[in-house]
């Protein structure tokens, strides 16, 4: 069998690109320790507060390292465990939420540091019967410094896929 020159350059340039092609869709599994910057040690991302009587809340100061984000997930496909706090709800279930690293943060504790926050959104909802349950979280990160109702989040996560995490 003899092929053309056309039909051998075509063929060797698709197999090259299949590789990256593959690659590209398959998301780097990250956990909460990767969400601060390398070098930053978490020792030092957490401040001191002050205790609201009246409201019966702790307030947490974070310095400068609190905001610090890891630059290499600025843009990276990921995928993540962690905890829904629901923002958006409805009756098809949750659309936006803030991904938390344990059950109940942000709701009677003081937030973690916004580096250890992730506002995240999906355009399949979460059925608001499963929010007690920890997820993987699967989309493309940005950073994106923004104040919740909750809480200051570092982080901004576009959710392609999510599923119900089991250990």
């Amino acid at each position: 069998m003899k092929m053309s020159r056309r039909t051998l350059i075509t063929t060797a340039a698709s197999s090259a690109v299949v590789p990256y092609a593959a690659f590209a869709n398959t998301p780097r599994e990250i956990t909460w320790d990767d969400l601060i910057p390398p070098n930053v040690p978490y020792a030092q991302i957490i401040g001191e507060g002050e205790l609201d009587e009246v409201n019966d809340t702790w307030n947490p100061i974070y310095d400068a390292n609190a905001t610090k984000l890891n630059p290499e997930l600025d843009g990276a496909y990921i995928k993540m465990p962690g905890f829904i706090i629901p923002i958006d709800v409805s009756s098809k279930g949750v659309s936006s939420f803030v991904l938390v690293p344990y059950t109940g943060a942000c709701i009677h504790t003081p937030p973690p540091p916004p580096n250890q926050l992730v506002f995240a959104t999906t355009k399949t909802p979460w059925p608001s019967d499963r929010l007690w349950d920890p997820v993987w979280v699967t989309g493309r990160m940005k950073h994106q410094l923004q104040t919740t109702e909750v809480a200051e989040t570092g982080y901004a996560l576009a959710a392609e896929v999510m599923a119900v995490y089991e250990w």
